[in-house]
């Protein structure tokens, strides 16, 4: 008997959870077949088999998160054990007590989707789908979970689960504070780009006070200050929330910069975001105000040391060559790691990105 185990999954991914088995207890496989489907903090990743044989047993049911290391199947060992074929057409029956999935109805859904479902038990046969040549979903799985009189409690999974980490570990590790101001875009052309101009400011910032793009490490009290802006964009999603990085901001040009946001919004939408986008960030755009919202205590996640929003434009009474004016606003906040930069290099830095935003061009 020969154990294969949660194979290290690349970027410091810890643990996942089981989508979907492609084997049962007793078939044949062969070296790389898709063996299981997981889903880490931000993709759904299909593992092979390591070897051909038969399998003899299956460690993990559908739902279950298990840590890198972990036994995910055990192979019989023998002659026996791989004279076998692959798995093709052969129905398989799951780890999990359920129906078999060719016995549901003939919808159209991903197999996230189905295990979604599972999880929330949700009957797909009674979702009205929404997807693309009428498919089911995620939306649609929740927005049925929606209307269920559930009471039981539900275990945060996928993207929803590593954010929790994430904000525990910023409160454990990080010492916030917070300075906020308003930019006057009075000036700017109707047809604006509010996030390329936030882009352009925040480097704007770097370059006045480098400070703020830098990592801080607490247990060495140590500090590393970065000469490339690789900046983090917050991005809403259903899932929870997706930070991905556009790299090099500062010497690239806008039309790049544009191209390689839309690509990574796509990447989003779509759950393929390369792992090695998700990290690396040296300072973080959150730009709330799409949604609503004016200033906000904002979360670093270590060993960033700054993270700037941007709060809805709003219309408000300013100052304008000494007479009162009806301009155009856009709300700043800025939180800082207090022990890795000082108040002054916090309010030159948002001086130096409101200034930015209040150029015409």
């Amino acid at each position: 008997m020969s154990t294969f185990r949660l194979p290290d999954l690349g970027e410091g991914l810890q643990e996942a959870e089981i989508v979907s088995w492609h084997v049962g207890v007793g078939d044949h496989v062969v070296a790389d077949q898709p063996l299981v489907s997981v889903e880490t903090e931000k993709a759904v990743v299909e593992v092979p088999s390591p070897q051909s044989g038969r399998i003899a047993k299956l460690h993990a049911a559908v739902g279950d998160i298990i840590k890198t290391g972990a036994p995910l199947a055990d192979f019989e060992e023998g002659a026996a054990a791989d004279s076998g074929t692959v798995v093709g057409t052969v129905p398989v029956q799951p780890v999990e007590k359920r129906p078999r999935e060719e016995e549901e109805p003939p919808l159209m859904a991903a197999p996230a989707v189905r295990a979604l479902a599972r999880r929330l038990g949700v009957d797909l046969s009674t979702v009205t789908p929404t997807g693309r040549g009428g498919s089911v979903t995620r939306e649609d799985v929740d927005r049925a979970a929606a209307g269920m009189a559930e009471s039981a409690l539900e275990p945060l999974r996928g993207v929803r689960r590593a954010m929790a980490k994430n904000m525990e570990r910023s409160h454990a590790e990080v010492v916030p504070a917070t300075v906020t101001d308003r930019g006057d875009i009075g000036d700017w052309r109707a047809d604006e780009d509010v996030t390329m101009r936030l882009v352009r400011a925040i480097v704007a910032g770097c370059k006045a006070e480098p400070s703020l793009n830098a990592w801080y490490f607490g247990r060495e009290l140590a500090r590393r200050v970065h000469d490339r802006v690789d900046l983090g964009i917050a991005m809403d999603t259903p899932d929870g929330l997706f930070v991905p990085t556009l790299r090099d901001v500062g010497n690239r040009e806008v039309e790049d910069l544009r191209r390689g946001l839309e690509a990574m919004k796509r990447d989003v939408a779509a759950r393929n975001v390369p792992l090695a986008e998700l990290r690396g960030q040296t300072i973080t755009l959150s730009n709330f105000g799409m949604y609503g919202g004016e200033h906000a205590v904002l979360v670093i996640l270590p060993p960033q040391v700054a993270i700037i929003g941007a709060g809805q434009i709003r219309e408000a009474i300013m100052p304008r060559h000494g007479k009162p004016a009806v301009r155009r606003v856009l709300p700043l906040s800025l939180t800082f790691e207090h022990r890795a930069v000082m108040g002054g290099e916090a309010s030159r830095f948002l001086a130096a990105v409101k200034a930015d935003l209040e150029c015409e061009t």
